[in-house]
C-alpha cells in the first residue's frame, strides 16, 4: 500500500453501523468520511454500504439516497464496493422477509430468505470456511471467528462466470442451522454477512485486505 492513505465513503443512507465503520476503517489506515454525496461517494477509493434492520426499509432508504445508482454506477467502472450484513443481502436479485418480497440490486443471482435454525438470530461469533486464494481472508487462520447478527442469508450461489478471462466470484459459506454465504469476493464487489467492524482483530485484517486492494 502506497503512503498515501486510501480514501472510503461510509454511505450513509440511514440503515447501518456507520460510526463503528467509520472507526473500524481509520484504525486500520483508511481516510473515512461517511456521506450521501454523490460526487464524494462516486470519487473515493472505495465505497462501503452498511446495513441493519429489514431488507425491504434498507431497499427503500437506499433509492431515497440514489444509492442503487452510485453502487451501479461504481461498479460498471471496476470502483471497489463492499456490502456489510444487509449491505450484502441488498446486492442478491431479491429478499423475502416475513413472506414479502422485495426487489434488491441484483449484482448477484439469488434469494435472501429466512434463516433455518433453531435458535435466531444468529448472533455471536463463528467461524467461517473461506475458498482457498481468497484475497479477504489472506492471513487469516481458518479457526478466526467473526461477530454475526442476522434472521436472513443467501442459501445457495448460483452465479457462473463463463468467460475464462473473467475471475470466477470466491464465496466464503458459514454454518447455524445450514450453510449460508458469509462472503462474497466478485471483481471490484464484496461483502460480508457477519460485521467486520465488530469482529476484533480478525474484522480488522480483512478490512485491511479490502484496503489494500483499492
Amino acid at each position: 500500500m502506497s503512503d498515501k492513505k486510501k480514501t472510503v465513503v461510509v454511505f450513509d443512507y440511514g440503515f447501518g453501523n456507520v460510526r463503528s465503520a467509520e472507526r473500524a476503517l481509520a484504525h486500520v489506515g483508511a481516510d473515512v468520511e461517511i456521506t450521501r454525496d454523490f460526487d464524494t461517494a462516486m470519487n473515493a477509493d472505495g465505497l462501503l454500504v452498511p446495513g441493519v434492520g429489514a431488507f425491504s426499509a434498507c431497499m427503500d432508504g437506499l433509492k431515497k439516497a440514489r444509492g442503487e445508482w452510485v453502487v451501479g454506477r461504481r461498479l460498471a467502472g471496476g470502483r471497489p464496493v463492499m456490502g456489510i450484513c444487509v449491505g450484502m443481502q441488498i446486492l442478491f436479485e431479491r429478499g423475502i422477509e416475513h413472506g414479502v418480497e422485495t426487489e434488491g440490486l441484483d449484482e448477484w443471482p439469488g434469494t435472501v430468505g429466512p434463516l433455518k435454525a433453531d435458535v435466531v438470530p444468529h448472533m455471536g461469533w463463528n467461524t467461517v470456511e473461506a475458498p482457498d486464494g481468497s484475497q479477504l481472508f489472506a492471513g487469516l487462520d481458518a479457526d478466526a471467528r467473526y461477530y454475526f447478527v442476522h434472521s436472513y442469508a443467501a442459501h445457495d450461489w448460483s452465479l457462473e462466470v463463463t468467460n475464462a478471462k473473467i475471475r470466477a466470484p470466491k464465496v466464503t459459506w458459514a454454518t447455524h442451522g445450514e450453510r449460508f454465504v458469509a462472503a462474497v469476493e466478485n471483481g471490484a464487489l464484496w461483502a460480508t454477512q457477519f460485521h467486520p467492524e465488530k469482529s476484533g482483530d480478525a474484522g480488522a485484517q480483512l478490512l485491511t485486505n479490502w484496503i489494500e486492494t483499492l
